[in-house]
C-alpha cells in the first residue's frame, strides 16, 4: 500500500491530487537517466536534451494522473467515495470505496487503461503527424541510434513508457489493475468475491514471487535495474497477501453490517459550538482527537479535530465556530447497511480510529470504531 502523502500538488474536478517525498526521488531520476540517451538522438547541446527530458519525465507523470483520474471519476460516477489520488515511487493509487459489484469493480479497473491507452494512440499520432518521420518507434527506443527532433524524442519516448506500463499493469496479478480486472471476472463469474479476491491475490504473490528472482538475476548479472524489480516484487507481494488476509477475514463476518456493531448514540459537537467550548467541554474532557460535527438536524457536517481547535485559539480566534474549521478530506463516511468487511480495507479506520455510519440524506446514524471491528473478528473466529 503506498503510504499516506503529505503535500497536495493539485486539485482537479474535486479530487484532491497527492504526492509523497519518493515521488520526487523518482522523478529527478527519471531526468537524469533519460538525459543521455536523449542528447546521443539530439546531437548539438545537453541543455537541449535536458529540457527535453524534463518535458518527457514531466509529461510521463501527467499521463499517471490521468491514468489515476480514470479510476476515480469512475469509481466516483458508479457511487463510491474517491477520498483522494497518491503519487509515489511505484506510480499512483487512488483511494476510494470498496466496489460492491463485478461490474463496478471491472468498469472502474479497466478505465486507467483505457485511459493510458488514449495517450498512447494520442501522442503516436500526433508523433508521426506533427514530425513526418519513419522513424517515431526506432526513437521510442532511446537507444541513440537514430537523430530525431526534440517534438520526435518527446511523444515516442511518452508513448513508449506508457506502453510499457499499459502491459505491466494489465498482467492478472493482485494489486495491479489486471489483477483487479481478473477479480471482476472471478466474482462474476463464481457470485463468491472473497473466492475472487483470494484467487487474484495468490496470482499477485506468484507473479511478485516471479519477479523477485528476476530482479535477483539481474543483480547478480550487474544490471541497475534488478534492485528496482526486487523492491517492486516486495510491494507487490506485501499489497497481495494483505488482499488474501483481508478476503479471509470478510468471509468470516460476511453476516454483518455496520450497524451491527456502531455505537447508535455517539458523542457530537453541535455546528454552532464555538472552539472554547468544543475545547472545554469535548476535547479536555473525552481526551479523543476529534469528533463528529453536526447541524440541529443531525446532518453530519464533518469532523473537527483538537490539534486544529487548539491552533484556533492559541492564535486567538476561541469564538470561531466549529464549523468554519471541519476537516472535510477525510474518508470517514459510510453507509450504515454496508458489509462490515469492507471496513477492514478502509483507510480512515486505522488512522482515525473510527468512521461515521450516515445514511442517504445525510444523517449521522453512528460512530463504528477500530476496536468495534476488531471485537467482531474476534467473536467470528
Amino acid at each position: 500500500m503506498a503510504p499516506r502523502t503529505n503535500y497536495q500538488l493539485a486539485r482537479i474536478f474535486g479530487i484532491r491530487i497527492g504526492v509523497g517525498i519518493s515521488f520526487f526521488v523518482v522523478l529527478f531520476v527519471f531526468i537524469f537517466a533519460v538525459t543521455g540517451p536523449f542528447h546521443e538522438m539530439l546531437g548539438g547541446s545537453r541543455t537541449t536534451a535536458y529540457l527535453v527530458a524534463v518535458a518527457s519525465v514531466l509529461s510521463f507523470f501527467a499521463s499517471l494522473i490521468m491514468h489515476e483520474l480514470g479510476h476515480a471519476l469512475v469509481a466516483r460516477r458508479n457511487g463510491l467515495p474517491v477520498a483522494g489520488i497518491d503519487l509515489w515511487a511505484f506510480g499512483g493509487m487512488t483511494r476510494s470505496g470498496e466496489p460492491q459489484t463485478p461490474g463496478v469493480e471491472f468498469r472502474v479497473a479497466v478505465a486507467g487503461p483505457l485511459v493510458t491507452l488514449a495517450v498512447i494512440v494520442l501522442c503516436t499520432l500526433a508523433g508521426q503527424l506533427a514530425t513526418n518521420s519513419s522513424h517515431f518507434f526506432e526513437a521510442a527506443l532511446a537507444t541513440g541510434g537514430v537523430r530525431a527532433s526534440p517534438a520526435l524524442v518527446w511523444l515516442s519516448w511518452v508513448a513508449t513508457i506508457n506502453a510499457l506500463v499499459l502491459v505491466f499493469n494489465l498482467i492478472p496479478a493482485f494489486p495491479l489493475d489486471g489483477g483487479k480486472i481478473a477479480r471482476a471476472a472471478i466474482w462474476w463469474r463464481t457470485g463468491d468475491r472473497y473466492r475472487a479476491t483470494n484467487v487474484s491475490g495468490r496470482m499477485g504473490q506468484g507473479f511478485a514471487l516471479l519477479l523477485g528472482l528476476f530482479g535477483l538475476w539481474g543483480l547478480a548479472s550487474g544490471s541497475s535495474g534488478g534492485l528496482l524489480a526486487m523492491l517492486l516484487a516486495f510491494f507487490l507481494y506485501q499489497s497481495a497477501s494483505a488482499a488474501v488476509v483481508q478476503a479471509s477475514l470478510n468471509r468470516r463476518i460476511d453476516n454483518l453490517t455496520v450497524a451491527d456493531v456502531m455505537d447508535r448514540e455517539p458523542v457530537t459537537i453541535p455546528s454552532s459550538s464555538t472552539l472554547l467550548e468544543a475545547h472545554e467541554q469535548f476535547f479536555m474532557r473525552y481526551r479523543w482527537q476529534w469528533f463528529a460535527v453536526v447541524d440541529p438536524a443531525r446532518h453530519f457536517l464533518g469532523i473537527v479535530r483538537g490539534q486544529r481547535v487548539d491552533a484556533e485559539i492559541a492564535a486567538g480566534r476561541p469564538a470561531l465556530a466549529v464549523a468554519e474549521v471541519l476537516d472535510d478530506e477525510e474518508p470517514v463516511r459510510v453507509d450504515e447497511e454496508q458489509p462490515l468487511g469492507s471496513l477492514l480495507g478502509a483507510e480512515g479506520l486505522p488512522r482515525l480510529g473510527a468512521m461515521v455510519a450516515v445514511d442517504d440524506e445525510g444523517v449521522l446514524k453512528g460512530v463504528v470504531t477500530l476496536g468495534q471491528v476488531r471485537r467482531a473478528l474476534r467473536l467470528a473466529t
